[in-house]
């Protein structure tokens, strides 16, 4: 087993993950107020944009294989190299959607 460094951009905040833990579960054992929900790869709550280093993360199936090169879910990345993670980062594809979903509620509300 070998432990990275996972290191949130902005914030301060460093922890050591083991290659075999999910970058979540120390989170959670720390107190690190890491967003979530489904914790199994889906919801892309827990959604950060990788800046530095590599995860796998094959169990991630709510992203692409694009955007699996360049974001984690930390309910399912698992380090493979130190990190620098910059959390509340969204890969494009759910930014567009919720894009569409505001257009889409801004013209219900015009017809109203």
């Amino acid at each position: 087993m070998t432990e990275y460094t996972v290191e949130f951009v902005g914030t301060g905040e460093t922890i050591e993950v083991a290659d075999t833990e999910t970058i979540l579960k120390p989170c959670i054992e720390e107190g690190i107020a890491q967003e979530y929900s489904c914790r199994v790869g889906m919801c892309l709550a827990c959604s950060a944009e990788i800046v530095e280093g590599e995860v796998t993360q094959p169990a991630a199936r709510g992203l692409t294989d694009e955007e699996a090169e360049n974001y984690a879910l930390t309910c399912m990345a698992r380090p493979q190299s130190d990190l620098k993670l910059d959390r509340g980062k969204y890969p494009p594809s759910i930014e567009d959607a919720a894009a569409a979903d505001g257009d889409a509620a801004g013209a219900a509300a015009d017809d109203d």
